[in-house]
């Protein structure tokens, strides 16, 4: 499975630009329940990346002000992206060396398609898992 597997049915693509303030990206995040975003400039195009860590430790921990604060200042800048080409395990493996949860989908075109998250893949692994459970228990225990 690719990340275009999970990534085409998504109804929206969530992005801010790189001049929201903090507090505008914290709220942004908790009602659209997600934990990381990308940041985009002024045409579109992916420049950072955000995520609740961020806000949590270079701003809430140093006690600075999020309304203050533009998420240009705290963000992750020219993130590791993957294209929807890529496998499923190899992002988990770039997740794994990078020590991050979330990677950022960047089309050949240079186009921000979203985010791809550790749940994400959990999810699959999870249902390829329970898939080889249920084909196992039909072949041990037949309907007759």
């Amino acid at each position: 499975m690719k990340v275009k597997d999970l990534i085409l049915s998504r109804q929206e693509i969530y992005s801010i630009a790189e001049s929201t303030t903090v507090h505008e990206a914290a709220r942004f995040l908790r009602d659209k329940e997600v934990r990381s975003v990308g940041v985009c400039d002024e045409n579109g195009k992916l420049i950072g990346v955000v995520s609740q860590s961020d806000i949590s430790d270079k701003v809430a921990a140093e006690n600075k002000c999020p309304a203050w604060m533009r998420v240009s200042e705290i963000m992750t800048a020219n993130p590791t992206t993957v294209s929807p080409e890529v496998p499923l395990d190899e992002c988990l493996r770039v997740m794994e060396k990078l020590g991050v949860f979330h990677l950022p989908v960047i089309d050949p075109n240079g186009d921000y398609r979203g985010m791809i998250s550790v749940k994400d893949l959990l999810k699959v692994m999870v249902m390829d898992e329970k898939a080889r459970a249920d084909m196992l228990e039909a072949f041990l225990f037949p309907q007759r």
